[in-house]
């Protein structure tokens, strides 16, 4: 295992700079995901790091050593792809086994350490099948041994689950996760499925456009957004996000809604702001009415129900119980707790809460 950083790393395609001076530093054994939407960098940061693309400037650094120069297989990583990259027409056991071709090793000792790498993997009893007698999460298995029989300081995997079907990514992403805990090793993930990041992710790393937007826990990035677009990047459905104008301490929506809030900060009157409540905080209610309006969608889920409502001429997206939801047309009040609300400023989209 090893520690990983980052130190202002900016890379160019010819003439278009596509990271403009990440830094990022890992902990040794921290399971680390990286997640944006597609063309944000995530995956070449991931590339950069292992020796696949070239720095344009900048340093990379695993452990104690600068390994700009260095060709990937001399950096103790090992890398798990997309497509998985295993081998057809070789045995469960050889595709596990020739990350270790190279190796000094004993054939004994290879043998034995497959078997341990297998036995980790419960694929013990699959060791002499082929990858075409073998589900796509049995295969993606199989390149995950293939990256651990190495025993490298570091695991790259570059979005591993994104060709499985959702039962399946589930059972996936639980298993890697267990896996991480019993073998402690340092993690680096890639997945532009922020469910995924916060299911596995010990910190996440949010990227858009080539800049880290906020690095933090599950927690925080969820309940402690450093700007907009990660409030509404990260949680499902997004968060609801409406327009007004800072005065007296409220929110002013429109001329008959405002919307009391506490911010510690200092927010000039006449300030445009947008005020965030996340489905999951605005229930159906009249506990502590925020508005009202008519629901003009129900969304089933099975235990709640999602509750798209109209509020002066805004759509805004509720929770209800799915045993008890609201009727289509039906007049509703929608609450929150004043600790669950966010605020940002509409101009730079930093957070102001």
């Amino acid at each position: 295992m090893a520690t990983v950083s980052i130190k202002n790393l900016v890379k160019s395609f010819d003439k278009t700079e596509v990271l403009h001076g990440i830094n990022l530093d890992v902990a040794d054994g921290e399971f680390i995901v990286l997640v944006g939407p597609s063309g944000c960098g995530k995956s070449t940061t991931l590339r950069i790091i292992a020796g696949l693309e070239d720095v344009s400037s900048g340093e990379i650094y695993i452990g104690d050593k600068m390994v700009n120069n260095l060709e990937p297989k001399h950096r103790d990583i090992a890398m798990v792809f997309q497509n998985y990259a295993i081998y057809p027409h070789m045995t469960v056991r050889k595709n596990i086994g020739f990350g270790l071709r190279t190796s000094k090793l004993s054939k004994p000792d290879r043998e034995k350490r497959i078997d341990e790498v297998a036995e980790i993997l419960a694929m013990t009893e699959l060791l002499e099948r082929r990858p075409s007698q073998l589900s796509g999460g049995q295969r993606q298995r199989v390149a995950i041994g293939r990256a651990m029989v190495r025993d490298p300081a570091v695991f790259l995997f570059d979005e591993p689950l994104s060709n499985l079907d959702a039962q399946l990514r589930t059972q996936m992403r639980l298993e890697i996760k267990k896996l991480h805990q019993r073998v402690k090793s340092t993690i680096i993930f890639v997945t532009h499925d922020q469910v995924e990041a916060m299911t596995m992710a010990d910190r996440i790393v949010i990227m858009k456009d080539g800049d880290i937007q906020q690095i933090g826990t599950p927690f925080e990035v969820f309940h402690e957004p450093a700007n907009m677009f990660v409030a509404q990047f990260i949680g499902a459905p997004s968060m609801n996000m409406i327009e007004g104008v800072w005065k007296d301490g409220s929110v002013k929506i429109s001329n008959n809604l405002s919307i009391a809030m506490k911010v510690e900060r200092q927010i000039a009157d006449g300030t445009k702001v947008v005020l965030g409540l996340r489905p999951d905080d605005l229930t159906v209610g009249d506990e502590q009415k925020l508005f009202e309006g008519t629901v003009h969608v129900l969304e089933p889920l099975g235990a709640e129900t999602l509750v798209y409502v109209t509020v002066d001429g805004r759509e805004v997206i509720a929770k209800a119980s799915g045993r008890t939801p609201p009727k289509m047309g039906a007049t509703v009040s929608l609450s929150a707790d004043a600790n669950n609300m966010h605020l940002f400023d509409a101009k730079s989209g930093e957070a102001l809460t």
